[in-house]
């Protein structure tokens, strides 16, 4: 297990955790828990990002592409529950 500073999993993984934030925050504002949703899916991504950064990547890749497939799919949930709401 080696760390992996690639430049481009450490920015996705800043950008997930600022998602995750504004999600929760906007959540909290709005009383959407469509943001809430949106949040909760990039913080899956992160995590996937993290696992990279820290060098699990190869020995855990089937669980890491199930939790993107996860995080895909909260996506499109609350991409379809709001557009069932307008």
């Amino acid at each position: 297990m080696a760390l992996n500073l690639d430049p481009l999993y450490i920015v996705n993984l800043v950008l997930c955790i600022i998602i995750v934030i504004l999600g929760y925050m906007g959540s909290k504002k709005a009383g959407d828990k469509t943001l809430l949703h949106i949040g909760i899916a990039f913080g899956l991504f992160g995590l996937s990002h993290l696992a990279t950064i820290l060098g699990f990547k190869d020995a855990i890749e089937g669980i890491l592409i199930a939790i993107r497939a996860v995080a895909y799919m909260v996506v499109i949930l609350a991409l379809y529950r709001a557009g069932r709401k307008a």
